[in-house]
């Protein structure tokens, strides 16, 4: 799903309305309408509403959200703050609309007014600002906005919660309203998605207000999310004709004294991701915990705690190297060696990405169009910081075109940064996958998809997918609090046949 900046979601609206021979005010009243059977279906039937209205076009919005509540019989005022002179016109045709019902419906707050007492059951429904604004809210509304965070209601954002940019992430000490639930017309907003303002949106529901499919279409934009039909579009049924050798030998390097469950890890997410054969090259005090844990493995040995040399990899048709790898001189020397001579696309992840934190001049080694997988304090140890998590991934996107790369920038919604700019967010994953070992098995999962055959562009898109589902499995199963990588692993099955019965 395409993901569209303030601006050209601007102008869909404004293509929609041409093109489907409509009013503008026709448009609200499609987007009120969404947003009021969502409510109705999702809170209790003798549920009061609160509905803080702005002058413009999201405070339209709301005016109309409490003539349809109030119209369904529940108990529903609007507040229309005047922060502005003037509102806008299908603003001001809804404030009609409603008023022409009962003037008791609305009342105007003045600057310098609160609402203050509202009873615990009330649920507030933020109309204030909508995705037009440019700047941080300031002076009254700034105040207003911080003493409703402050009560305890259940508060529903209409679009995008008030005082959020959609297109970049504020000063820290910026105001937005916290949401428990945004009501999103059809798009997700790229600061839903960052951690410094999605915590303000909380759970994201997308409406279809039947946005015209032309302009989605044939609009670009390197920002898209991981969805369902993107999968379909990337799996390779299995023919009932083939075996093992037709779906790759994987290699995995990994382990060291005291991390070799990274190295399990990896190797059974490789094994579990489809790959053929996996091979599992690790120290020597590896040997029996990978034959005795992953007996489907096969496995070969260099050095006694760590890994000393890297041999015998050109007949796989894909490598990852780094889970537990660790940072011994010895094994850096190993895979700079490595590094100099491997011509193939590699996926590398964890000490791998501390090596290069630590020698720079060997990232511009790394083959073409390999895959590199690090969380943010990785990422900021090879290529620097950023001033907040959306110019990270800028600078990510930056990287992957300059060194023709792929990076999975790890998070709550992982980010895929492709060589040609783009940029696909998962959302699918939850904070229980914030535990040990959840990297290894990516990156497992991610290396047997590249044995298959899959490009580095589909095995991301694909190992992300398939990695994120299962943790959310696994959460469903074992509770958030409760998940360990291993539970990714074991869910991974459950995730590939609802794959394959996308078919």
């Amino acid at each position: 799903m395409k993901i569209f900046t303030a601006s050209q979601i601007k102008a869909c609206d404004a293509y929609t309305i041409h093109a489907s021979n409509i009013n503008s005010i026709d448009l609200m009243e499609r987007a009120a309408a969404r947003c009021t059977e969502w409510i109705s279906a999702n809170t209790p039937k003798d549920s009061v509403f609160i509905v803080l209205c702005g002058t413009g076009n999201n405070g339209g919005d709301g005016l109309a959200i409490t003539r349809m509540l109030h119209n369904m019989g529940y108990g529903a005022k609007a507040f229309l703050l005047q922060f502005s002179e003037s509102l806008s016109d299908d603003c001001q045709t809804n404030l009609d609309r409603l008023q022409a019902i009962d003037h008791a419906l609305v009342e105007t707050l003045q600057p310098g007014t609160f609402i203050t007492d509202i009873p615990k059951h009330i649920i507030i429904i933020d109309a204030i600002l909508g995705t037009g604004l440019n700047r941080a809210v300031e002076g009254w509304l700034a105040d207003f906005i911080n003493h409703i965070n402050d009560v305890d209601n259940r508060k529903i954002a209409v679009d995008i919660p008030s005082g959020m940019p959609a297109d970049n992430i504020p000063a820290k000490e910026a105001e937005i309203l916290k949401a428990d639930y945004t009501l999103s017309f059809q798009f997700y907003k790229r600061s839903f998605l960052h951690p410094e303002t999605g915590k303000y949106a909380g759970n994201i529901e997308l409406l279809d207000i039947e946005l015209h499919p032309t302009f989605i279409e044939s609009t670009h934009t390197n920002y898209q999310t991981i969805d369902s039909d993107t999968i379909k579009t990337l799996y390779k049924a299995r023919s009932p004709f083939s075996h093992k050798g037709d779906y790759g030998t994987a290699l995995v390097i990994a382990g060291s004294c005291g991390m070799m469950g990274a190295a399990v890890l990896a190797t059974k997410a490789a094994l579990r991701s489809g790959a053929g054969k996996v091979k599992a090259l690790v120290p020597q005090i590896g040997y029996n915990i990978i034959q005795t844990t992953v007996p489907e493995a096969m496995c070969m040995v260099s050095g006694e705690n760590y890994v000393t040399k890297i041999a015998n990899w050109a007949d796989c048709e894909s490598i990852g190297i780094g889970p537990g790898l660790g940072t011994h001189e010895y094994t850096i020397k190993a895979f700079t060696d490595f590094i100099e001579v491997v011509k193939q696309p590699i996926v590398l992840d964890a000490d791998a990405l501390n090596i290069l934190g630590k020698h720079p001049e060997l990232i511009n080694k790394i083959p073409a169009n390999s895959i590199l997988t690090p969380h943010p304090k990785e990422f900021e140890r090879m290529f620097g910081t950023a001033a907040n998590s959306m110019q990270q991934l800028e600078l990510a996107r930056t990287q992957a075109m300059r060194y023709n790369i792929f990076i999975v920038l790890k998070g709550h919604h992982t980010a895929i940064c492709t060589p040609e700019g783009e940029c696909w967010y998962c959302t699918d994953g939850n904070a229980g996958m914030a535990t040990g070992g959840s990297g290894d098995v990516l990156t497992g999962t991610i290396t047997g998809l590249l044995a298959q055959g899959y490009t580095g562009y589909d095995a991301t898109i694909l190992g992300v997918y398939l990695h994120a589902q299962a943790g959310d499995k696994a959460a469903i199963k074992q509770g958030q609090q409760g998940l360990i990588a291993g539970d990714i692993i074991n869910n991974m099955g459950e995730v590939w046949g609802e794959i394959e019965s996308f078919l």
